[in-house]
């Protein structure tokens, strides 16, 4: 029998939530804390389509993070210059130094996505990009970036009412785009360069994670615990709830097979 698992509408939860998140951030804290001191370098990599929920997750897991040592890069439309250069050079430059902690919200796998859905790539460009990736974030691994990559997953009904409700909101119509109409549209497509995605991109040095998203509250929770979990720290408490596979778990050709992923 599936879970249950408490709604983002959830007053009951919400304490809970608050509590649990408090813990995790705290937990956040101690990471970088140890980070810094050992000169590491994080690259978090956080993909989705349109109203995932990217912004909010980012949002909860730099929230109490030294905003010296963290930057969040949201890759905009390509330059003209941009659009002349080798394609990872336009996020070379955002890449982090020692002692840093940077997310990408959105990344290079705009190519393996809204890019080539959207035919902003062409064909030859994408092909170019899948030959590529895997053998640039290896080298970047190999000089001692740590990567870690996930995607919040969400079903089309959900992406259908977060969508309408962000046209409504006074506060999140800087979202709203012509892109987002087209999200719904080319959903099959989407889904189709998702899965190719993971299949052609997903390695030993930079794997993907995937976090089931519809309930906002639980993906937070869930994405923050999993990447604590992928770190060994100074402090981390022995009380860390492990992360729930239902909710996060890495990819492999057998989730993709069980169909665990929103189509």
């Amino acid at each position: 029998m599936a879970k249950k698992h408490r709604s983002d509408d959830d007053e009951n939860g919400d304490a809970h939530y608050k509590r649990a998140l408090y813990d995790l951030q705290v937990e956040l804290v101690k990471l970088q804390r140890d980070l810094i001191k050992r000169g590491a370098r994080v690259l978090v990599i956080v993909e989705g389509r349109d109203g995932a929920g990217k912004d909010g997750a980012i949002k909860r897991l730099t929230e109490h993070m030294s905003p010296r040592e963290t930057r969040v890069h949201a890759p905009s439309k390509p330059s003209s210059r941009e659009d002349t250069e080798w394609y990872f050079q336009r996020f070379v430059r955002y890449l982090p130094a020692a002692q840093e902690f940077v997310i990408f919200n959105r990344s290079w796998y705009n190519r393996a996505g809204v890019e080539r859905v959207m035919g902003f790539s062409k064909p030859k460009q994408v092909e170019e990009f899948f030959e590529s990736v895997v053998p640039f974030e290896t080298i970047l691994a190999r000089d001692g970036l740590a990567i870690r990559k996930f995607y919040l997953d969400i079903s089309k009904k959900e992406q259908k009412k977060r969508l309408a409700a962000r046209r409504k909101d006074p506060l999140k119509q800087w979202k709203d785009s012509p892109i987002d109409d087209a999200a719904l549209e080319n959903w099959d497509a989407y889904s189709k360069a998702r899965d190719e995605m993971f299949a052609r991109t997903d390695h030993l040095a930079a794997p993907w994670h995937i976090v089931h998203g519809d309930v906002k509250k639980l993906a937070r929770l869930e994405l923050i615990r999993d990447l604590l979990h992928s770190f060994d720290y100074r402090g981390k408490s022995k009380k860390l709830v492990r992360p729930d596979p239902e909710i996060v778990f890495p990819w492999s050709e057998a989730v993709n097979g069980a169909r665990k992923l929103a189509h």
